[in-house]
């Protein structure tokens, strides 16, 4: 009976040291890291899987065959901070704007989720109304992970909508590419690819009475021939954007570059009309940027094409960098209806800028601008087009890529479960070791008790 007592005396005490240790074995803890979602199919990689990387490689290239905007800066810019003040600092932007023509790569070897190391998108046009950027449901997208050994290509021919009155493309072809190893990361070619071509456009093709020009310009239905439109591009335009890895001269290791191209034989403005004038492009703009990995021979290449400008077969002038801007005049026109005498052509600038190892550039071809006389009480141009939009922008890690030897691959985790990586991150902890050792020497202390319970006690 002595012994029972006993028992129950040092089980009590333990269990009480036990409750009374609980509380700060859990407070020493640190809850478990979150672990991210599995794959949703088998042998899809995790979303954030680290692949192979000699890095950071991040470069993107954009190519924008054209953009109109018409009656550009005009309306008020909104923001989700209810300060007028705030908002009337904030640029204005146009009544509307329509693209032709995207095609973008990309890379970037620390993108979280696997799918964003590399991205190719082809597009034929975006629009925005009043600010408003509706999404458009045309275009091609690749991206990998998962290595994607072919390029996808397709016919990419909008159907028609009351938005062929400001812009109608035809013979629409893209294509996309876009590659990532998961043995060797970026050390594959291309990384990134992405072509967009069109047979023929116009924009601008009908505009309300007021607006049109003294009657240059549609006022009604737009021709299918192009005839009467602010602008027409006849033949073939194309845009190209293009991500690699390249050999330098003097290194072993490879550099990032990122390449912009455009193919754009020439524009017509006033298609159709006696006022027609003819842009034809010389050459073809290229803007490339290459990230050595030393800013000292990281370098931004801008070729720059001439711009011969003509009406009825006689030479008006060129564009180029001696010659910036080119002012046109209208004569003919009815005076009464609208005073735009003048329409003023502008070479695009290169800008660039050197940031450690980033090096990054954007160039324009040429702007399109169709002034209105103060006499309207319109400060702006009625249209305003942008040919040969580029950017590139390439950041390699110091001293270039090592492509020579690439490290192995991260093995994936079964679908359903914690990344390897972040299972090593939740370890790092010691909280988690207290559990496991509080319950062991809870253990140790209830059988010391029992043992003492039990065994005989000896009279002094």
């Amino acid at each position: 009976m002595r012994a029972v007592r006993r028992l129950g005396v040092c089980t009590a005490v333990s269990l009480a040291v036990a409750g009374l240790s609980l509380p700060a074995a859990f407070a020493q803890s640190s809850p478990p890291t979150t672990p991210i979602p599995g794959p949703a199919e088998p042998g899809q990689p995790p979303a954030s899987m680290p692949t192979p990387a000699p890095g950071p490689v991040v470069a993107d290239a954009g190519t924008m065959i054209g953009i109109v905007r018409i009656l550009p800066n005009t309306v008020p810019t909104d923001s989700i901070l209810d300060d007028p003040d705030f908002e009337s600092k904030l640029p204005k932007q146009s009544v509307a704007e329509a693209g032709m023509g995207r095609a973008i790569a990309q890379a970037n070897s620390t993108a979280f989720f696997a799918t964003e190391r590399a991205v190719a998108e082809a597009s034929p046009f975006g629009v925005s109304l009043l600010g408003k950027t509706p999404q458009t449901p045309v275009g091609l997208v690749q991206a990998a992970l998962p290595d994607r050994e072919q390029p996808t290509s397709a016919n990419m021919q909008p159907p028609s909508s009351p938005a062929d009155q400001l812009v109608k493309l035809n013979g629409l072809n893209g294509s996309v590419h876009a590659r990532w190893s998961e043995k060797t990361g970026p050390c594959v070619s291309p990384i990134a690819d992405a072509r967009y071509s069109m047979g023929s456009a116009s924009a601008v093709n009908a505009l309300p009475e007021g607006l049109s020009l003294g009657g240059l310009l549609n006022g009604g239905k737009p021709a299918a021939n192009g005839a009467g439109s602010l602008l027409r591009i006849p033949e073939t335009a194309e845009a190209h954007s293009n991500v690699q890895l390249v050999n330098v001269p003097g290194q072993d290791r490879k550099a990032v570059q990122a390449t912009s191209s455009l193919q754009l034989a020439g524009v017509r403005l006033f298609a159709g009309t006696p006022q027609e004038i003819q842009v034809d492009v010389v050459g073809s703009p290229r803007l490339t940027a290459t990230a050595t990995g030393d800013p000292s021979t990281s370098t931004v290449d801008h070729q720059v094409p001439v711009l011969r400008v003509s009406r009825g077969g006689q030479e008006l002038g060129k564009l180029d960098a001696a010659h910036p801007n080119l002012d046109v005049p209208l004569p003919g026109l009815d005076q009464r209806v609208v005073d735009a005498g003048v329409i003023r052509l502008s070479a695009g600038e290169l800008k660039k800028d050197v940031v450690g190892t980033e090096v990054r550039a954007a160039a324009r071809l040429f702007d399109l601008q169709i002034l209105r006389g103060h006499a309207v009480g319109l400060p702006t141009s009625l249209v305003q087009v942008s040919f040969g939009e580029q950017i590139a922008r390439a950041a390699a890690p110091d001293g270039g890529v090592d492509c020579t030897t690439a490290p192995a691959p991260a093995a994936a985790a079964p679908a359903g479960t914690t990344p390897q990586a972040v299972e090593r991150l939740a370890l790092t902890s010691s909280g988690y070791y207290v559990v496991p050792l509080f319950w062991t020497g809870t253990a140790l202390l209830l059988m010391g008790a029992i043992i003492i319970a039990v065994l005989p006690r000896r009279r002094a």
